[in-house]
């Protein structure tokens, strides 16, 4: 074999070398901002899932509220 024969095998061999290390690294930091944002998100769904439950309470407490009012309303009314 001639050396440039060689040569051209070596930079071939080099170049994919090359190539693959970067579609391996370039894949592994893709993969782990995928993590990171499904966490975000899960996070999110979390915080949304509270709060309608938080707000569910509050309407409760406000209709408790309501129908003390009414009742201390009517006992007013019975008083007078």
């Amino acid at each position: 074999m001639s050396e440039s024969v060689i040569i051209a095998l070596l930079s071939l061999i080099g170049t994919l070398g090359g190539t693959l290390g970067g579609i391996l690294a370039t894949s592994k930091l893709s993969n782990y901002r995928i993590e990171q944002l499904e966490k975000k998100v899960d996070k999110h769904n979390n915080l949304i899932e509270r709060m309608f439950k938080a707000e569910e309470s509050i309407n409760l407490l406000d209709e408790k509220i309501k129908v003390a009012n009414h009742r201390i309303n009517d006992l007013e009314e019975e008083k007078e």
